[in-house]
């Protein structure tokens, strides 16, 4: 699974990467220890242009009585997506890009569990390929939630954990938020594992298993 993450860039940083000066989210402020269930920027494509906004992390279906389930939904498998009536109905309108620059797994060592923090290995900002959809409830107030998308693990992670997120390669970002794209066999070919060359993993300090912690030290190599 993912359930922790990084995304320690500027919003300039990020409104330069994504191509886009459309961005509404109001206070934005780096992320050393992004948790479920907290507002995480997300980027979707209006039809002619990206968007930089915020999701709630942890899906909630349109179609549910609540929003208890956002808790339980952090991630989606892309082995099963087709056969989950939570997900299947939002590949082919519903994509979104969860912008990071890492993502924390905890490594089961004989002394117990060592947190990792994986990067790419130039540090620069990646994509995990996410789902969203926006529920109401009686009142009409409306709560948009995301989830984002696991696969198997790749060479490097298999030492850590057996998933890891689906990291979209550039290329793969435009095709992940194009709405007009409705290829659903294209769409799911792009959830594969990433390539392990070109990732990084080193230890962090345990600081990083409160999701209270939310400071610069906790990316440092332990």
């Amino acid at each position: 699974m993912c359930g922790r993450y990084t995304i320690t860039v500027t919003m300039e940083e990020l409104m330069l990467r994504y191509f886009t000066d459309d961005s509404s989210i109001v206070h934005y402020a780096p992320k050393f220890n992004a948790a479920p269930m907290q507002h995480i920027p997300a980027v979707i494509n209006n039809g002619t242009s990206n968007k930089l906004g915020v999701l709630r992390w942890g899906l909630v279906p349109s179609w549910a009585k609540d929003d208890k389930l956002g808790s339980k939904m952090i991630n989606a498998r892309a082995e099963s997506l087709l056969e989950k009536v939570s997900f299947k109905g939002l590949i082919r309108s519903r994509r979104c890009l969860i912008p990071a620059d890492g993502f924390y797994e905890w490594k089961q060592q004989a002394g117990g569990k060592q947190p990792m923090r994986i990067v790419l290995q130039d540090r620069s900002i990646f994509s995990m390929a996410g789902l969203y959809d926006i529920w109401t409830d009686a009142s009409g107030n409306k709560l948009s939630t995301c989830t984002i998308i696991t696969t198997e693990a790749n060479s490097l992670m298999a030492d850590i954990h057996d998933r890891m997120p689906v990291i979209l390669s550039p290329e793969a970002e435009s095709q992940w938020l194009d709405r007009s794209n409705q290829d659903i066999p294209s769409l799911m070919g792009l959830l594969r594992p990433y390539n392990a060359a070109q990732m990084h993993a080193y230890p962090v300090s345990s600081e990083v298993g409160n999701v209270r912690n939310n400071y610069k030290e906790l990316i440092k190599e332990a």
